[in-house]
């Protein structure tokens, strides 16, 4: 089976789906794999590695992508991209399937076989394959770090012949993946932390890493069978501003996590919540790109509102490309093992799975996927 690797499209993504490492790995499940030149050159890989690994390096990207079986990559393809790939190839990427009704069109009416990564279910088995997590955890790392570089303070306590130095006070709203690894983070650095998520069940978690829960009652909230939180009433988002207003007064750095898988953010911190916090705090909002948790907020922009930064840099764990296109490439390089077959050499698309019918999105000319499914008859 003939695997293809081309170079991602999107302006500033430095990552790559496909590592050296991970390139050795598919060679010897029995995979011929061919990168597109200069594929990993802005994550520190070089052609020369690839090539040492027992990759292919081709220079011409149309043919590449028309002799794929299986095509991986990180970010959705153009249209003009999909137009190239034969029938029954098989395309693995982050795809945003919700929004992108065109694109999952384009894949259905080609015949491909099309697997969202970000759709991938959340299950013991999957934790190896689910790249949001993986991406999450060091977008948390560098919310952090973001607002330790804007913030014209430190983060500990230090305790000087001048004077003692309290610490930075962090609230982080949202406590998964990421908000989790940013509560860590930020308490590794010193500062003093506390935390807020509608799923009451994660309070441990958070008071595990040394940070205050903040408690709000809510009513009946919970989260999904994936665990992701639900979605809230406007009536429980107002109980939840009013209850976190005071919280973020008094906090040097804020931290926005919160996401509704599929669905545009709720907005949890107002202007005037923002105009209520000292002059030289620091907002990061990781949902920016989504619409927002952070009224105001730029998506991929760092502003300044009431004398408060506001960042809402995209793609976070772009920051860190090397590490994060090595976790990326393992959770494909496991996605392709757990559905290998040594007697055909190939990728096997085996709707019996637990897994597979999760995260393909279309197979076969058809939307396979239930939930896109009755999206969109819902839109017709």
């Amino acid at each position: 089976m003939h695997l293809v690797v081309p170079k991602e499209i999107l302006p500033g993504e430095n990552r790559v789906p496909i590592i050296p490492d991970t390139v050795k790995k598919l060679c010897r499940l029995g995979a011929t794999v061919s990168i597109e030149s200069g594929l990993g050159s802005k994550s520190g890989f070089t052609d020369e590695e690839y090539e040492q690994a027992g990759a292919a390096i081709s220079l011409e990207r149309a043919q590449l992508i028309g002799n794929a079986d299986m095509l991986l990559r990180l970010g959705k393809p153009a249209l003009g991209d999909v137009s190239l790939m034969k029938d029954g190839c098989i395309h693995v990427s982050y795809l945003d399937p919700f929004n992108e009704k065109e694109l999952v069109s384009a894949l259905m009416s080609r015949g491909v076989t099309a697997i969202s990564m970000e759709m991938i279910p959340r299950t013991t088995r999957s934790q190896k394959m689910d790249a949001l997590s993986s991406q999450a955890n060091l977008a948390g790392y560098v919310m952090v770090m973001q607002a330790a570089i804007h913030l014209p303070r430190i983060f500990p306590m230090m305790m000087t012949p001048a004077g003692t130095l309290k610490p930075a006070n962090v609230f982080v709203i949202g406590a998964g993946v990421a908000g989790l690894q940013a509560i860590a983070t930020a308490k590794r650095l010193g500062a003093k932390v506390t935390a807020f998520d509608t799923r009451p069940v994660v309070a441990e978690q958070v008071q595990s890493l040394g940070a205050k829960f903040l408690e709000i009652d809510l009513g009946e909230t919970g989260q999904t069978s994936d665990g992701y939180a639900k979605e809230l009433s406007a009536e429980q988002v107002e109980l939840q501003k009013k209850a976190q207003a005071e919280v973020i007064a008094k906090s040097d750095v804020v931290i926005t996590t919160a996401q509704v898988f599929g669905r545009k953010p709720p907005v949890l911190v107002t202007k005037e919540m923002i105009a209520g916090m000292s002059p030289g705090s620091v907002i990061v909002d990781m949902a920016a790109e989504t619409g927002g948790n952070v009224e105001g907020s730029v998506p991929d922009g760092v502003i300044e509102i009431s004398g408060v930064t506001v960042i809402g840099k995209a793609n976070l764990a772009g920051s860190v490309a090397k590490d994060a296109s090595q976790m990326y490439s393992s959770n494909l390089f496991n996605l392709i093992e757990d559905n290998w077959s040594e007697e055909k050499n190939a990728f096997i698309v085996d709707f019996d799975d637990d897994i597979l019918p999760g995260c393909v999105i279309t197979h076969g000319g058809e939307v396979v996927h239930d939930t896109i499914k009755q999206i969109w008859q819902g839109d017709s």
